[in-house]
């Protein structure tokens, strides 16, 4: 473009310029637009009155008959929504914070081609199914997530698909600077629905085994994270992700970064009050971007008022305009005298939970007066608990104090309850499990985001003044006897002989290792997807060594590999298919496993076992760890109650005027007979079950979960109301049912011990309790290729001793960088720095 063209064109764009600042002038000055004349007073004083007839403030009541599943990690919940999706008739609401259209619901992606998430919904579309889809629209500067190529791919689809995006960050009248739409929500035909942690995004599916690699030389067919999917946040965040086969790191060398999660699916009463916060959402949004477009309809509450005139929602200020405006869909929960509930939906009862919908929301969100009703369930559940809390959470950022930056009252209401149970000499346990570091790229020493959100952890915990371990000293008791904190790490082999027998099959086929890789990626984009602005060619990170232990940063030596992109889907196959080949002359491969992470589990054979067909050498420098990402937002109390959804455990996601978020706090009614410290126990079904099941992964005591190949489904797989099989009599399941027994206090913390142990030789990974200055740190990490073995250890030694890791559970060094007292206690805690509710 000519310099004058560019000149007419900033002259065209100029009065869009200048109405934005106006926009955004007026947003300022008028910060209470919505709420400043009688009859927004009117509708907020309806809703607050609606909110305080609650239990927790939150704008739904409590309900009975819920039928609510939990799944641990990706694979479980990934297939579990797909069945949902499927299975769809009328209308299908998505609510994510990022949301990926070629991510495969299940896998491998060879083996399930029709699964991935756009071709889902696209399938739905076009038989007739309503799809209506909120993204959050991220800061483009900062974030990765490209919801811009969301909305555009989703609504390319089908007509029958609408996708919005917000809030804007600047030069409208709600520029948002710092908050994030969090929620991680599906509603199916208003009658089944998923809340938790997983978004339908890159990164989040993974197995039980949580394996690290995913290089298969000889049969491409089965890998499991193909492109971007394979990923590492501590090495290189997501990169361009509106192009799949964009695959910044080689596989052959870097592992990838495990991912642990929890969701839930629904069925029952209780999906209307999810129903209700999209629907307020999605007119929220209409009404402030998208009033005259017509591709985005209001749409209507599905309550049915005159069967179940109690309802809280029979008050809501807007239930009769949007009724008269909006579309409305079916619900099949009250039904009238001659409606009735058809296949495939179950019929009443759907099951024996006592459910309450729980939220973080404010003006910006959702264009309501705050409402922190998850923060409220969290302290009363806490106050409330009698023996045990288990708590497993992304980030561990609260306050002691009103006092101070940190504005929740969670780590209060621990120390509360903490010291009353050691007033009284009960037996009381907090278990706390963690990331090991946040999952951010960046040198600790100079990154703000991880330093300050490991800062504030560590205020959180034990440092700074006033944290858990400090306040519980100063009311004269031993914190470590009642509050700990671990985290989860992985090991794992890639196939990866590359002198041996890579080398030799590019050399034979012509195609080099990092061009079937890329071909992959290209070919589970099918045949539609290169347009003119596709990229010619794909740079690949080749790891190189390195002595910074926690992140790699922009100021680590590269290598970058650059690698011809196919030009169609048959010039991929063919690429995969040259490679493959090349294996001919030299020897097979399927002797070999691709990934030798299940051993951590009950394998039935041992690490020891495992076969290698290169060299010592390779090997040895085949061996890798990583921590394994903890994404869960989960709270279990005395294994009766438990509190599950989008929120995490900081300002953010706790006050209500930050991220909006949305929880479910769960009571199941249905009983069964255990123990508590050695006595007799009634405990909740669903609590203890899924208290049960995550410490038996995380500490080796479940089968390795190995992707079906055949189309085998197990009922930890299926969505609610379809129960899990009943593992109570199994002696794993016994090893742990009574959190406050010494065998599982020992077991847990026995556990946590050895795994330290053993990673710390291999692999020294930090934060280690070995480091407690910034010189230390310096010489402490050893110079290697991110996760792999340090120098002067044995091939015989690392296989001996990590075959003895159970699990993945490892204790928290949470005296890491102690001595350091900047790290906690800097200017910027003092309140003086205006960016710090970012990282809280």
């Amino acid at each position: 473009m000519s310099l004058f063209n560019k000149i007419l064109d900033y002259a065209d764009r100029l009065p869009e310029g200048i109405e934005r600042a106006r926009d955004q002038v007026i947003g300022l000055l008028d910060a209470d637009r919505r709420h400043d004349t009688p009859q927004e007073k009117m509708n907020d004083e309806i809703r607050a009155q609606i909110n305080a007839s609650h239990r927790f403030e939150s704008f739904a009541d409590q309900r009975t008959d819920n039928a609510i599943k939990w799944h641990v990690d990706g694979h479980d919940y990934m297939w579990a929504v797909s069945e949902l999706l499927d299975n769809a008739r009328e209308v299908i609401f998505i609510l994510d914070w990022w949301l990926t259209p070629e991510l495969y619901l299940r896998r491998p992606p060879a083996k399930y081609p029709q699964w991935r998430l756009d071709k889902v919904l696209q399938r739905k579309a076009q038989q007739g199914v309503k799809i209506y889809v909120i993204v959050y629209k991220e800061v483009t500067q900062t974030m990765s997530m490209n919801s811009k190529h969301t909305k555009a791919a989703l609504e390319a689809l089908h007509p029958n698909i609408a996708c919005m995006r917000h809030p804007d960050h600047i030069g409208s009248k709600d520029t948002v600077e710092f908050w994030s739409h969090h929620e991680k929500v599906v509603v199916v035909d208003n009658h089944f629905a998923c809340i938790g942690g997983l978004d339908l995004c890159f990164g989040r599916w993974d197995t039980h085994n949580h394996p690290l690699a995913d290089v298969h030389p000889t049969d491409f067919s089965v890998t499991l994270f193909p492109g971007q999917d394979y990923n590492n946040a501590r090495v290189l965040d997501f990169q361009d992700v509106s192009n799949y086969i964009s695959n910044a790191i080689s596989i052959l060398e870097t592992p990838r970064m495990p991912w642990h999660d929890v969701h839930m699916t629904i069925c029952g009463t209780v999906v209307l009050d999810i129903c209700q916060h999209f629907v307020e959402r999605w007119n929220e949004i209409k009404n402030r971007k998208y009033k005259h477009d017509d591709r985005f309809e209001w749409l209507a509450f599905p309550h049915n008022v005159s069967v179940n005139p109690n309802e809280a929602v029979v008050r809501h200020p807007c239930r009769e305009k949007w009724h008269q405006i909006g579309r409305s869909f079916r619900q099949r929960f009250h039904l009238g005298d001659y409606d009735e509930v058809e296949p495939p939906f179950p019929p009443f009862p759907y099951g024996t939970c006592r459910v309450q919908a729980v939220r973080s929301v404010c003006d910006w969100s959702h264009g309501v007066l705050t409402e922190h009703s998850i923060q409220n369930a969290y302290i009363q559940l806490i106050r409330e608990s009698s023996h045990f809390i288990y708590i497993e959470n992304q980030f561990f950022i609260s306050s002691t104090r009103e006092e101070g930056p940190i504005k929740n009252q969670i780590a209060h209401a621990l120390v509360e309850r903490i010291v009353q149970a050691a007033r009284d000499g009960q037996k009381f346990k907090v278990v706390v499990v963690i990331p090991e570091l946040p999952g951010f790229a960046g040198n600790i020493k100079d990154e703000t985001a991880m330093k300050t959100i490991m800062a504030a952890q560590y205020r959180t915990i034990n440092r700074g003044g006033h944290s858990i371990y400090e306040e519980i000293r100063k009311a004269g008791y031993e914190p470590m006897d009642y509050i700990r904190f671990y985290h989860l790490r992985s090991y794992d082999r890639i196939n990866a002989p590359l002198e041996t027998f890579i080398s030799q099959m590019e050399r034979n086929s012509g195609v080099t290792f990092h061009e079937a890789q890329i071909a992959l990626a290209r070919q589970w984009e099918g045949t539609n997807y290169l347009t003119q602005d596709a990229p010619r060619d794909v740079f690949v990170k080749v790891p190189q060594a390195t002595n910074e232990g926690i992140v790699v940063s922009n100021q680590t030596p590269i290598k970058r590999e650059k690698v011809p992109l196919p030009v169609s889907y048959d010039a991929a196959v063919d690429v995969i298919r040259r490679f493959e080949a090349g294996s001919g002359s030299i020897r097979g491969d399927k002797n070999v496993a691709d990934s030798v992470s299940q051993h951590a589990l009950q394998d039935k054979t041992s690490l020891l076992d495992e076969m290698w067909m290169g060299s010592e050498e390779e090997e040895l420098n085949s061996y890798v760890s990583e921590l394994l990402y903890i994404h869960s937002k989960v709270m279990i109390v005395d294994d009766r109650r438990v509190i599950m959804g989008s929120a995490n455990l900081n300002d953010r996601s706790q006050k209500g005027d930050g991220d909006s978020e949305i929880a479910l706090v769960v009571e199941d009614e249905d009983m069964i007979r255990t123990t508590m410290d050695g006595r007799p126990y009634m405990a909740a079904r669903f609590a203890a079950t899924l208290r049960r099941q995550l410490f038996r992964e995380h500490l080796g005591l479940i089968p390795p979960q190995n992707v079906s190949f055949d189309g085998q489904v197990t009922w930890a797989m299926k969505p609610a109301p379809d129960p899990h099989d009943d593992e109570t009599d199994l002696a794993e399941d016994e090893a742990v049912a009574d959190p406050l027994a010494e065998e599982t206090l020992n077991l847990w913390d026995g556990t946590a011990r050895k795994n330290r142990e053993i990673f710390t030789e291999l692999f020294r990974p930090v934060p280690t309790n070995l480091v407690q200055t910034w010189s230390a740190y310096e010489n402490y990490v050893p110079k290697v290729k991110t996760g792999h073995v340090v120098p002067g250890i044995g091939l015989r030694r690392v296989k001996e001793r990590l075959a003895q890791v159970k699990g993945s559970l490892v204790e928290a060094p949470i005296d890491f960088l102690k001595d350091e007292k900047d790290l906690v206690e800097g200017v910027e805690w003092l309140g003086l720095n205006p960016t710090l509710p970012i990282y809280i």
